[in-house]
């Protein structure tokens, strides 16, 4: 994820806007639990397109063209349903990226094990001292103000995402060819998945892989013909991420057992098999090297962006004025050590779980929980703003009018609701302990961060309005 905002032509070309969205949500990190699906995960994958990534990208292309200016979510949801709401929309695009850190970090955590000992990428231990330090650090930096984030982003899209992606695809390709022995079958049973519940909770976090088209979406009105080349700049990035998404994930499956996979060192894992294979083990440290500076600079860019919205929404009177104060730099301190603290809490979650993987696995369905929330909301929104407001320009409109609106609507409520439910399910492929733990943590967490903004604004004040 980058929230870098970068200058760019008035006009974009479709291709320039399909590289922007595949920048924004493609990511390596997604791909070991995704593999657990075998060859199956073509079959999710495509689904999870279907069914959630298209509707979320026209839709918030729609209100980002409508209205334009700053605050995102939480100005299309101020705009259709009032500003408790837009403040409920804002707290959950925030508190679900709390929620993220500790999960990418400790992916960091495990790529960092692999530059000098792969046996600590299990150990519970490592990877909590591990994501801490590179949070509070990230943390304590852009305290500073650094200019260089948006430079650190690109870095770490670079560093994080396409090389070491590009690379596995290529080695996975190589040992098919060479004819090498493979985990997974290739046969038409094994593409169509077992429609169980316990099977298709991870689906929960296919879904949440093509999350984050609404930040992209603000470029829609930048290209010549919006009703034209959006959906084509948005089917040939749907096409680029299923089709990397897909061959990526193949290749951990191939010659990683599902067994065997881990949720946080997965793709180390299928690094590992193949440079041994090919006598380049000296490589490994290099690869983990470029995935944990990517990664570190994705989560330091991340940290500040999601604060700042959160801080315009505050500053408007739901939040008390000390989470209004900012140093000399602008940057909102009360509310990074807010958030720091939310975050630490969360990566102790680490002490309570079975394994690595089962921590990063519940942190996975959590910050899925809340988005799809998000989502819920914005798809309404778009619906009553359509009814309410006709006459806002929209440079970009659902297609098929308002029974186009509804249908596409009504299929990203209904996929993101489904993909929310099967998430308190407990999953087969991955050992969670306590079913009664899983289930209940993953409904306090997500009923305590929906009623603490409602707190907020039931306890706000008129001084809390910054003048």
């Amino acid at each position: 994820m980058s929230s870098k905002i970068v200058k760019i032509p008035k006009v974009l070309s479709v291709f320039t806007l399909a590289m922007i969205n595949v920048a924004a949500i493609g990511s390596v990190k997604n791909w070991p639990f995704i593999s657990e699906y075998g060859l199956s995960a073509l079959f999710y994958l495509i689904l999870a397109a279907l069914i959630f990534f298209f509707p979320v990208s026209l839709v918030s292309a729609e209100l980002a063209t409508g209205w334009p200016h700053k605050g995102g979510v939480y100005l299309w949801v101020k705009e259709a349903f009032g500003p408790h709401w837009g403040f409920l929309a804002i707290w959950l695009q925030w508190i679900e990226n709390v929620a993220w850190y500790p999960t990418v970090l400790s992916f960091a955590a495990a790529t960092i094990a692999y530059t000098f000992d792969p046996a600590l990428s299990s150990s519970t231990i490592f990877t909590i001292c591990v994501v801490l330090v590179l949070f509070w650090g990230a943390t304590i930096a852009n305290s500073y103000g650094m200019k260089a984030s948006g430079f650190i982003s690109d870095a770490g899209a670079i560093c994080g995402s396409f090389i070491p992606g590009i690379i596995i695809i290529a080695l996975g390709a190589f040992w098919v060819l060479d004819g090498s022995p493979l985990q997974i079958p290739f046969t038409t049973d094994a593409l169509i998945p077992n429609f169980t519940l316990q099977n298709m909770v991870i689906f929960c976090g296919v879904m949440l892989a093509f999350a984050g088209m609404e930040m992209s979406s603000v470029h829609a009105q930048d290209v010549s013909h919006p009703k034209r080349d959006y959906p084509r700049a948005i089917l040939l990035s749907a096409a680029i991420i299923l089709g990397l998404s897909l061959l990526g994930v193949l290749a951990i499956a191939i010659v990683v057992p599902q067994k065997e996979i881990s949720l946080t060192a997965g793709t180390m894992q299928a690094f590992t098999v193949f440079l041994s294979r090919y006598n380049l083990k000296w490589f490994i440290p290099v690869i983990a090297g470029l995935m944990s500076i990517g990664l570190f600079g994705s989560v330091g860019t991340w940290i500040i962006g999601p604060v700042k919205g959160l801080l315009a929404a505050g500053q408007e009177g739901h939040l008390p004025p000390i989470f209004h104060k900012t140093n000399k730099h602008q940057v909102p301190v009360p509310l990074l050590v807010f958030q720091g603290i939310i975050a630490t809490v969360l990566t102790l979650m680490f002490l309570l779980m079975p394994s690595v993987s089962s921590a990063f696995w519940i942190l996975t369905v959590l910050v899925a929980q809340l988005y799809l929330l998000m989502y819920i909301i914005m798809f309404a929104a778009c619906i009553r703003l359509r009814y309410t407001q006709p006459h806002v320009e929209r440079p970009y409109k659902v297609p098929g009018g308002k029974f186009g609106l509804w249908l596409i609507c009504g299929i990203g409520i209904v996929g993101a609701t489904f993909a929310l439910l099967i998430g308190y399910v407990p999953p087969s492929q991955i050992k969670v302990g306590s079913t009664l733990f899983y289930s209940g943590f993953l409904i306090a967490a997500t009923v305590i961060s929906c009623i603490i903004p409602f707190g907020f604004l039931i306890f706000k004040k008129p001084s809390w309005v910054k003048r």
